[in-house]
This record gives C-alpha cells, sequence and structure tokens, in this order.
C-alpha cells in the first residue's frame, strides 16, 4: 500500500490525504475507477460512500492529478498484489486457528491481559508451549525471551549492559504489546509512564522493553495458576507508596518509642513558604 501510495503521488493524486487510508471502499473505489479510465474528479469524488460524501469538495481537489495509464498498471499490479497477500494472510489464520483450537482455554486467559490481542496469546503459546514447568520462576522465562536485563559486573562494578539474547518472535510480540498499553488505565499502563519519566525523554524505548518484561512475567501467573488476570489499577503504583510511606513513619516512630522518646508526628504544610536565609 506505501508503493501504491507513492505510484498515486507521482500521479499528483492525494486520496490518502483525505481518506483515512487507501484500504478504505471509498479510496478503492476511486481508484479502480482511475485504473478503468476515468480521470474526472468531480466523478471520481462522487464515488465516496458514508462519512466520506462530506468531504466531497477535498476529495475533488485530491484527484485532480496527472494520472496516466502507466501509473494505472503500476496500479494495477499493487492493488493484486495486495489482494493476493491477504488470501494468504486469511488462510495462514486458518491454519493457526486449527493449531490453536487446543489451548483455546489458555489463550482465552491471555487475553484478558491489558495489551495482550489473540494474536499475541497465540505467539506467547507457540513459543512457550503453555506449559510452564519447565520455567521454575518468571524470571527465567523473562531471561529466555530475552526481556531480562544483562549483567555486565567487573571489580564488584556493575556497569550498563543491554538485554540478553533470546526468542525473538516472543520478545517482538511482548514489546509491541508494552506500546499499546503505554495510553490504558491499567496498571501495566501506569508502570510504563511511570518508567518513561524516569527515564527521561528518547527512552521509551528501555520503558517498553521493561513492561514486556512485566506482561510475561504476569502471563507466567496466568499460565502457571490457571487464572485470569486480575487488574490492580492505574493507581495501584500510588497506593503502593503510600503503604511504604506509612509502614516507614511506623517504623520510625516505634523505632524513637522503644528509645524512650514521645514522638508527635505534625504533616509539612507545602503551602508555607521556608524561611528566608540571613546571609
Amino acid at each position: 500500500m506505501q508503493r501504491l501510495a507513492k505510484v498515486l503521488e507521482d500521479g499528483g493524486v492525494k486520496i490518502d490525504s483525505v481518506a483515512s487510508s487507501l484500504t478504505t471502499m471509498s479510496a478503492r473505489d476511486m481508484i479502480e475507477a482511475m485504473i478503468g479510465g476515468e480521470r474526472d474528479p468531480a466523478v471520481l469524488a462522487r464515488l465516496a460512500r458514508g462519512v466520506m460524501r462530506r468531504k466531497i469538495a477535498e476529495l475533488e481537489m485530491a484527484c485532480d492529478g496527472r494520472f496516466t495509464d502507466s501509473h494505472a498498471q503500476m496500479c494495477r499490479l499493487h492493488l493484486d498484489a495486495y489482494d493476493h497477500l491477504n488470501v494468504q494472510v486469511a488462510a495462514v489464520d486458518q491454519l493457526v486457528a486449527q493449531a490453536a483450537a487446543s489451548f483455546s482455554a489458555v489463550i482465552a486467559r491471555l487475553v484478558t491481559i491489558p495489551g495482550i490481542g489473540p494474536r499475541a496469546a497465540e505467539v506467547i503459546v507457540a513459543e512457550t508451549g503453555g506449559d510452564m514447568t519447565r520455567f521454575a520462576t518468571p524470571a527465567r522465562l523473562a531471561a529466555w525471551a530475552g526481556l531480562a536485563p544483562g549483567d555486565n559486573e567487573s571489580a564488584g562494578k556493575r556497569k550498563k549492559a543491554g538485554t540478553r539474547k533470546g526468542d525473538r518472535h516472543l520478545r517482538t510480540a511482548l514489546v509491541e504489546s508494552a506500546w499499546s498499553v503505554a495510553r490504558t488505565s491499567t496498571r501495566p499502563g501506569a508502570r510504563f509512564r511511570r518508567l518513561a519519566r524516569r527515564f527521561g525523554r528518547g527512552n521509551e524505548k528501555k520503558a517498553a522493553v521493561a513492561v514486556a518484561h512485566t506482561l510475561l512475567s504476569i502471563a507466567w501467573a496466568v499460565m502457571k495458576y490457571e487464572a485470569d488476570y486480575a487488574e490492580a489499577g492505574s493507581d495501584y503504583y500510588d497506593r503502593r507508596d503510600a503503604r511504604n510511606r506509612e509502614h516507614i513513619v511506623r517504623h520510625y516512630q516505634q523505632a524513637l518509642t522503644r528509645l524512650g522518646y514521645l514522638v508527635t508526628l505534625t504533616p509539612s504544610d507545602d503551602s508555607i513558604p521556608p524561611p528566608a536565609q540571613v546571609a
């Protein structure tokens, strides 16, 4: 479809600047009409369907180009190749569905995880076998998949190290799932945003790999214990930080009490400015 767009652009036709995609029915009808010999922008624009008919004026401008018979021949080749590949993809999807039929229960549980769709769930089952007895812990599964951090330590100093090599198919599927979950109101989505802020702008890929590790650990638990994913909420980490803060306060308060001190805790008021320092 990218090659088709380039051919149309070479002919001065920019349907994809108005339509959301060249794969829509309206765009396909216009392209087929141009291949058939139609060159009138007004006629081509009126082939739009549904909500696209609201943009007939814009479509007339987009279809007003220098489309020639040579462009039509190339468009025909690209469309035929696209249709042929779609038929092949549909046939492979049927084969995958047949092979995954015996794992339907596992796949149904995996798709309850945010960001894990049917295709990603099928990849997880295909690469791991759906049997977690071979992986004693989620950390071992993550290391096997190439999502665990590398180890680069010398003379007692740990240095920067990338992830290890592993199953590239499983790694790729989980990283894509991590990107899809980034904007969701879920615990993995909140983790992605927290890590992206911590790593800084331009390091979102590191956050995606870390969240992919988290998703794989969740998948391990789902397959290990044969249970659906239980969402903890996007405020999970805020609640966890609050619990940790309360635990630390209680710990030190009790420690001072055991030493014979009477401790009174007074929350600080951030709205009160600090006292001015005298030079």
